[in-house]
């Protein structure tokens, strides 16, 4: 199992739109932080982990030709906008690609996107347009996923819900204000978590701060735990030197291998 970290940024991506702080004109690449996508690297194939606005930057600069499945963790825009990338999996002759989301989030997707899922909106000859094929998940209930092992579980994110999931040695979470019990009983015993922090102090009503991220992390006790959906208000060096052991800040292009 191969995790790559493909976007590690918040909305606003970094460097902002018209900022010019440190981070933002660092020269680190790791300050370079495009939306939050990730892929999966599973014994039946990808597993790509939200559809951002910049995917097909994000695949290419990662050396990614194949995508067989879509996890989605929720429908904010800066999850979920990139989603007509998926379409040149869905061309040369692979057919169409599953989509995994919450039951309850369907309609939205649907009705956010329906050149994508009404059958009655057909593409003139010539032309394409993503094919995806729906398939719900529960909170709590495993399911197959390329062969894997995959249990979602719920997380509050403002006035919103966002889903996390649990794939073997690997727990999953962007966009989360706190684990609740029902999400830590599922990620007992991971090796490597994952998880949200914007920056430092001020506290978020809808993320984790970095401070609530390792409190969060100290609790679940993975043997290594990456911070991801970082903003520009932190640096890489500076924050990769604070963080104690076993906690470190997720990057663009970053892959960990997983046993």
């Amino acid at each position: 199992m191969r995790l790559t970290f493909l976007g590690t940024g918040t909305s606003f991506g970094v460097p902002v739109i018209g900022c010019s702080c440190a981070n933002c004109t660092s020269g680190d690449p790791r300050d370079s932080r495009t939306r939050h996508g990730a892929l999966l690297s599973l014994n039946g194939g990808n597993l790509l982990i939200d559809t951002p606005p910049e995917l097909r930057l994000q695949l290419l600069a990662s050396g990614i030709d194949r995508v067989d499945a879509v996890w989605y963790t929720h429908l904010h825009a800066d999850h979920v906008h990139g989603i007509d990338d998926v379409r040149i999996f869905s061309t040369r002759g692979r057919g169409t690609v599953p989509a995994y989301l919450a039951r309850e989030l369907e309609g939205e997707l649907t009705t956010r996107f329906p050149y994508i899922f009404d059958d009655r909106i057909r593409v003139p000859r010539g032309s394409s347009k993503p094919l995806l094929e729906l398939r719900s998940y529960t909170e709590g209930i495993a399911m197959e996923v390329l062969g894997a092992e995959v249990t979602p579980f719920r997380v509050p994110h403002g006035t919103v819900d966002a889903f996390g999931f649990r794939a073997g040695p690997l727990g999953y979470v962007t966009d989360a204000k706190r684990l609740p019990q029902a999400a830590c009983d599922i990620l007992a015993g991971v090796d490597v978590l994952v998880l949200n922090a914007l920056w430092r102090g001020r506290p978020h009503p809808t993320h984790f701060n970095v401070e609530e991220a390792v409190e969060a992390a100290r609790g679940i006790g993975a043997e290594r735990t990456f911070l991801t959906h970082l903003t520009h208000f932190v640096g890489h060096r500076e924050l990769a030197e604070s963080l104690p052991p076993g906690v470190e800040p997720a990057y663009d292009g970053l892959v960990v291998e997983l046993t």
